[in-house]
């Protein structure tokens, strides 16, 4: 290419702007000059050219059916899908908070009940104002880069790795003592597979098997509740006698310690932003609602009825069975039984949690190219992405495998990855207040109720870790393990420009091997490097031009932006836009910058069509932050990504 050919050349503004031309031309040729020396074709990738599109959106063709939309869960079935992960925390808390509380449990439940209150606003906020799949890393994402966003998400990889391998494993150990004869090591093994399985037919489905688990828990817990204030009323001696029991390590330290086991009992909370995009439209905040709702009544009071039916240095001892040894207690054995299937039922709810979570995470990642792209692959039958969900079923039996069905050593992992998500997402709001005000939303966060949360989730994190301060090297481990592989997917080009040195050096010699060598790589990088990026601006300024095109080298990888300027009249068109671009474009010979005038109205249709056009995936393209007049919600857009 000699020169870039705009067609919507700008007189110069000064008469020092013919020099700068010159230079910028002489500049080029030494560029040209200097790439014929290059022995990488992919160190220069062409100057920007610029082009108009004005039949983009036209008349459907005869015939065509508009294409269909999946049906969105429900509130029930999506509170369902989360509700099992965080209503499962009843089984233990109990006992673990009052191991470091005593009597004093169910008050700092009602603490964390209160913390999760707060967390409600903070997490309605981000998702009315961006729901989308992914969670923490979507915030973080749309707020800061996509380096933070992947360090996020690979805390709520873990997370969900961690969730799905210990609730497993739980649920089959509460199988074992109905059926002493089952393995669980084998069942674990099983029970993971068979949701990996529910995932694969779809998450409508997999929401039906949930949604009963959901109900069967409910209405258990409201049946072991009912029969132990019965038994209390009837006999309250045991509760008085627990009450005078002196707190450990004195009140303050039974009230930070108590108060960091008790955050346990809100894990799961963060997994319904990681589907929001497969639920109705209202329905998020209804599951956040739903999920304190369950987390306020049930966790405080089962606690303060163990109190009453169990001495306390029994509860103490953390057994697993506790809720199962109140049933036993309070009505006799069958309600005992009740329990243990109960356990058994919603921890494997947690189960599924898991593969929900994960799949819209993965996916999402995927997606922006931070895990590999075959992971989108859809199934024919049923168009779910079955590799990543084969993957974390792998995953998951490899780690049963590792540990040998040991996985107490996961729940410090778990414990820890959990609080930072949490941490991570409060962060994130206040990122969204301060960098994207200008994006509508429904429901607003006020910056104390914010700020509380986050001291409350890092009050949590440093108790829990100096509660078993070895929980912080076997988290590191982990952490290492999954962030290794979307390291690798960052540094994929300069890992594949190391391997061309090396084997040029090993296999000189070998001249037509290494010749084969260096043309499959340097196409594997050309490739990688062709993903257009679009960027809609409706005339900026140079810094905002200057701004968008920083971001792109910084955080895509790509050598191609398009800046596209949508327009209804010819008049329109910013007259300096195109010669502004092809003075960015000189300015970064590794970015190639194209100008595309498109006439239409900018929205979801004129996106949608020239995604089509251009082969440009809408999560690839870019548009600053909308105000409070922009005429479209952002999550009809179809995945756009704000970067100004």
């Amino acid at each position: 290419m000699n020169g870039i050919t705009y067609e919507y050349e700008a007189k110069p503004k000064n008469e020092h702007a013919p020099k700068l031309i010159r230079k910028s031309i002489s500049m080029k040729n030494n560029l040209d000059n200097d790439r014929k020396q290059q022995d990488h074709s992919w160190e220069f990738v062409g100057w920007g050219k610029s082009e108009r599109i004005d039949d983009l959106i036209g008349l459907p063709e005869p015939g065509t059916v508009p294409p269909s939309h999946p049906k969105k869960l429900g509130m029930w079935r999506s509170t369902a899908i989360c509700g099992n992960d965080i209503t499962s925390s009843c089984l233990y808390v109990a006992a673990l908070c009052a191991a470091q509380a005593g009597f004093l449990a169910p008050v700092v439940l009602l603490l964390v009940a209160g913390v999760l209150y707060l967390f409600r606003k903070v997490y309605a906020e981000v998702g009315s104002a961006l729901p989308l799949n992914g969670g923490t890393y979507t915030l973080l994402l749309n707020t800061t880069n996509k380096n933070a966003a992947a360090a996020a998400a690979c805390l709520t990889l873990l997370s969900y790795i961690a969730t799905a391998v210990i609730s497993a494993s739980e649920a089959m150990h509460y199988a074992h003592h109905l059926l002493p004869g089952l393995p669980v090591m084998t069942a674990t093994v099983a029970l993971l597979g068979l949701f990996a399985l529910l995932n694969l037919i779809g998450i409508g489905e997999s929401a039906a098997v949930a949604l009963v688990i959901f109900v069967f828990h409910m209405l258990t817990l409201t049946i072991l509740c009912v029969t132990s204030v019965v038994m209390i009323v009837n006999d309250p001696s045991l509760l008085n006698m627990n009450m005078t029991v002196p707190t450990p390590g004195g009140l303050l330290h039974a009230l930070f310690f108590g108060f960091a086991a008790a955050m346990l009992g809100i894990s799961g909370f963060e997994s319904s932003a990681n589907f929001i995009e497969e639920q109705a439209q209202g329905v998020f905040p209804k599951t956040l609602r739903n999920m304190w709702i369950a987390v306020a009544v049930f966790n405080p009071l089962i606690s303060l009825l163990a109190l009453g039916i169990l001495p306390v240095a029994v509860i103490q001892q953390v057994p697993p069975d506790l809720l199962a040894q109140m049933g036993n207690l309070s009505a006799g054995n069958w309600l005992g039984v009740l329990v243990s299937i109960d356990a058994t039922l919603v921890l494997s709810g947690a189960v599924l949690t898991g593969f929900v979570g994960v799949t819209g995470l993965m996916r999402r990642m995927t997606l922006d190219r931070c895990l590999p792209q075959f992971l989108l692959q859809e199934n024919r039958w049923r168009h779910t992405n079955h590799w990543i969900i084969i993957g974390f079923l792998l995953l998951c039996w490899s780690i049963l495998a590792v540990t040998g069905g040991k996985i107490g050593v996961l729940a410090g992992v778990y414990t820890l990855s959990f609080l930072c998500v949490m941490a991570l997402f409060a962060i994130g709001n206040m990122l969204l207040k301060v960098k994207r005000g200008r994006l509508p939303r429904d429901t607003r966060a006020s910056w104390p109720k914010v700020s509380i949360a986050l001291v409350a989730v890092i009050a949590g994190l440093i108790g829990n870790i100096m509660l078993d301060p070895t929980s912080v090297r076997i988290f590191f481990e982990y952490y290492a393990v999954v962030a290794g592989v979307v390291v690798v997917m960052f540094l994929r080009i300069q890992l594949l420009k190391l391997v061309l040195v090396i084997s040029k050096a090993v296999v000189e010699k070998i001249q037509k091997t290494n010749e084969l060598l260096h043309s499959k790589i340097a196409q594997t990088i050309d490739q990688i490097n062709s993903r257009t990026v679009i960027f809609f601006t409706k005339g900026d300024d140079p810094a905002n031009l200057n701004q968008a095109a920083l971001y792109v080298i910084k955080n895509e990888q790509t050598k191609w932006l398009k800046v596209v300027h949508v327009f209804g009249k010819e008049e329109d068109i910013p007259p300096n836009l195109a010669q502004d671009l092809k003075t960015i474009d000189r300015l970064y010979p590794s970015l190639r910058i194209d100008f595309v005038a498109v006439q239409g109205t900018f929205g979801p249709e004129l996106i949608e069509e020239l995604s089509k056009r251009l082969g440009v995936p809408k999560n690839y393209m870019f548009i600053g932050t909308p105000g409070d007049r922009f005429p479209h919600e952002i999550e009809t857009l179809g995945g756009v990504r704000l970067i100004l």
